[in-house]
């Protein structure tokens, strides 16, 4: 009994003794669907980094000879075209492999923007407050007042087709969310008591907002940031389904929908089938994964 009991308190002190990296890879060595939603991101990054080595075909590359091919395993396919091809006869896979470069940028980039926009202006506003904090947030609650997918359409219409276009759309439309959400926690930071002991100790604000206030947001900031990625991959997606996002001539996801829509009629549902996937896999690998650091980086919500 003895034994067990020395046993189970060597146990608890080395988990207390084990760092954030360590319980962090525990945590999710425990968490299913955080190794799926992580094992889904690394394929689609893999894909996006390597896809001229990863594509059995040019993507852009057509074959008159081999159009409207189905997948291999269908009845007329062939493993040289193993999803198909489209009507001018271009690899669908290849296609979908080169797709996901559009998409991971558009999310990483997208969200980068936001998260450092919304940042700067939530911090802004909440720790200097009076007639900043007014001025900031008109903008911010009128940016949101305006239904999101409707702003995105409509701006997006103005500027053109164009992969920096969608990416600074993305990135300047979605910082409101970020800096209401960066703003709540400065306010609640600066009545903590160890912000309040650095003020009497003398420190001056650049101190506090960088040294106690930013550490403090990187949590919810980079889950939402997670969340946010997977949504402007679905608003890629169905900008470029209306034909606003890139030019056509780019592989892409949602181009790929926009293709697909005027072939499905004909009896070539692949065209719009494995596109799809790649775009609800990538989304719930995101969310699954951003769910996991939802829990890992916010201690009220981590679990025991």
């Amino acid at each position: 009994m003895t034994d067990l009991t020395a046993t189970q308190q060597d146990l608890r002190s080395i988990r207390s003794s084990a760092g954030p990296w360590t319980l962090a890879v525990q945590s999710l060595r425990r968490d299913r669907p955080a190794l799926l939603g992580l094992a889904i991101i690394t394929v689609v990054v893999m894909m996006a980094l390597f896809a001229p080595l990863l594509a059995p075909h040019d993507p852009l590359a057509q074959d008159l000879r081999s159009t409207k091919m189905p997948p291999a395993w269908r009845e007329g396919g062939s493993w040289e075209h193993v999803l198909g091809t489209d009507r001018l006869g271009r690899d669908q896979l290849s296609r979908i492999i080169y797709g996901a470069r559009v998409s991971v940028t558009v999310g990483l980039l997208g969200a980068g923007i936001a998260l450092a926009l919304g940042m700067l202006a939530g911090l802004l506003a909440g720790y200097f407050g009076g007639w900043l904090d007014s001025i900031l947030m008109s903008v911010v609650n009128l940016l949101l007042a305006v239904p999101y997918l409707v702003l995105v359409i409509v701006v997006a219409a103005l500027l053109g087709r164009s992969l920096l276009n969608v990416i600074l759309l993305f990135g300047i439309t979605a910082s409101p969310l970020f800096a209401r959400v960066t703003r709540g926690e400065v306010l609640r930071l600066r009545r903590s008591g160890y912000v309040e002991s650095a003020l009497c100790m003398g420190a001056t604000g650049r101190r506090v907002i960088f040294d106690h206030i930013m550490p403090n947001l990187i949590g919810p900031l980079v889950t939402l940031a997670t969340f946010e990625m997977s949504a402007m991959i679905f608003y890629e997606a169905g900008l470029g389904f209306l034909g606003l996002s890139v030019p056509p001539d780019v592989p892409s996801w949602g181009n790929l929908l926009a293709v697909g829509r005027e072939s499905l009629m004909a009896g070539m549902p692949w065209l719009t089938t494995y596109p799809g996937l790649a775009i609800a896999l990538t989304a719930l690998g995101m969310n699954f994964f951003g769910d996991w650091l939802r829990d890992v980086l916010d201690p009220r919500l981590r679990r025991n």
